[in-house]
């Protein structure tokens, strides 16, 4: 009686919990939202004054650049960590691993086709940014642009991650309290990143005035274009790709997964969070009928490396950004850079400003003048953030379907009974049960992972 108390109680105080968090994103984006509207205004409205805001996107632009540096490293040291993890698990570890890596791949790729077809952002030509170069403004906005720390080199920085990451492999049981200290390191560097992007409506507001001072409506109009081909190609991504995949391996219908997750679908909405949803994701694949081994490898190590999503949205706003600045990217520079963000892009889910920082190690590391330009993804971040999380956490679901196929641990028949209605998901048990955690006990030892925003 006692332990049926204390589930009510757990299960009456989840939903304020819940709601808390749903406020506090969603300020972050009203305002963005309300700062992008008021900063298209003022640069149509009041064009030369609206150039004269652009300090305050570059101001923003250093602050996230100033972070590159230790979001890289602590991702990539910890990211190899986990592969060297989730592999001990055996088959399915090896082959989650394999094919989150060709996803991840085949999505960025898919990214940069999109973007050579549709020419993002051609014809804006700004100025490109210039480090060397102060900006045209008095000594205090000089002054206050000058108490932002200088950048650390990203391609130094990135092998130098590599190799941490790879000797700490080799210590084996010495090196995790090491490996421990950089996830916590992760967290310190996670939450600076977070207190950041509460600037984005500034930033935003800054870099879309000072965009459409200069060009007009055609920035706008851009954007726009940008904005509808990544949520065309996120939804044939979704539905091509992943449900081509689902009914040719599991004998699975797309559309009748995605009913199954609807409650999910509407959270990630309401928050832009694909880990929102994460313990929801555990125990409907469960119940499903994929089996609990599977689903503790595979959910988890997903939300780390298989963000189909933000991998389409890196390489597409890759190009925009260099074709806004009237410096579009050779063949050679786009298969670098696609090379790049595979490795890069690896452990930084869920958190707010990490695919921005991500994007911008990018930009930095192949053409720096190009980093300018990225006040303008600013602006449009948050628009695009829930084509983003729903199409990781879908990449997610389907997955665990086909790994659970792959390795012979899927019940076919409740899986047919279930998304044809006759087996519903039980709230109050999911809630309550907490079973959907004993697959996967090795993730007690790390520090946990900030669950914010999507990436």
């Amino acid at each position: 009686m006692a332990s049926q108390r204390g589930e009510s109680a757990a299960l009456a105080a989840a939903p304020v919990k819940k709601r808390k968090g749903l406020d506090k994103s969603h300020y972050l984006y009203i305002a963005v939202i309300a700062a992008v509207i008021l900063g298209a205004l003022v640069g149509l409205i009041f064009p030369e004054f609206a150039k004269s805001l652009k300090p305050l996107g570059d101001g923003f632009i250093k602050l996230i650049k100033m972070m590159i540096g230790p979001v890289i490293f602590c991702t990539i040291v910890l990211g190899i960590g986990s592969i060297a993890k989730a592999a001990t698990v055996g088959k399915v570890g090896g082959l989650a691993l394999g094919y989150f890596m060709v996803m991840s791949t085949f999505a960025l790729a898919i990214g940069l086709v999109v973007g050579n077809l549709i020419h993002p952002g051609e014809g804006l030509k700004l100025a490109p940014y210039d480090p060397t170069k102060k900006a045209a403004t008095d000594s205090t906005v000089d002054f206050l642009l000058g108490i932002i720390p200088g950048d650390i080199p990203v391609l130094p920085t990135l092998l130098a991650a590599l190799l941490v990451g790879f000797a700490l492999q080799q210590m084996g049981p010495q090196g995790a309290p090491i490996l421990k200290a950089v996830g916590y390191g992760q967290a310190l560097v996670f939450r600076i990143l977070v207190m950041i992007m509460w600037l984005a409506p500034v930033g935003a507001f800054g870099a879309i005035a000072a965009v459409v001072g200069a060009t007009g409506m055609q920035a706008i109009l851009s954007m726009a274009t940008l904005m509808g081909a990544f949520y065309v190609t996120c939804a044939l991504f979704i539905v091509v790709i992943l449900g081509g995949l689902l009914k040719i391996v599991a004998g699975v219908n797309i559309f009748r997964l995605m009913k199954y997750l609807g409650r999910e679908y509407l959270l990630i909405f309401s928050t832009s969070s694909s880990e929102a949803a994460l313990p929801r994701l555990i125990a409907k694949m469960e119940h499903l009928g994929v089996s609990k081994p599977v689903v503790g490898v595979t959910v988890p190590t997903g939300y780390s490396f298989n963000l189909d999503g933000t991998a389409i949205y890196l390489t597409m706003a890759s190009l925009f950004v260099a074709n806004a600045m009237g410096t579009p990217l050779d063949l050679g520079a786009q298969v670098s850079l696609l090379i790049f963000m595979i490795i890069a892009s690896k452990g930084a889910a869920g958190v707010t400003g990490a695919g921005l920082a991500t994007l911008a190690a990018g930009l930095q590391a192949h053409k720096p003048e190009l980093l300018g330009g990225v006040g303008m993804i600013v602006g449009i971040d948050r628009f695009m953030s829930e084509a983003r999380a729903l199409t990781n956490f879908t990449g997610n679901a389907v997955a665990t379907v086909l790994i659970g196929t792959w390795v012979k641990e899927i019940d076919g028949g409740r899986v047919e009974r279930v998304l044809a209605g006759g087996e519903p998901f039980d709230e109050q048990t999911m809630i309550a049960g907490h079973g959907v955690h004993e697959a996967a006990p090795e993730a007690t030892t790390e520090p946990a992972r900030p669950v914010l925003a999507n990436a």
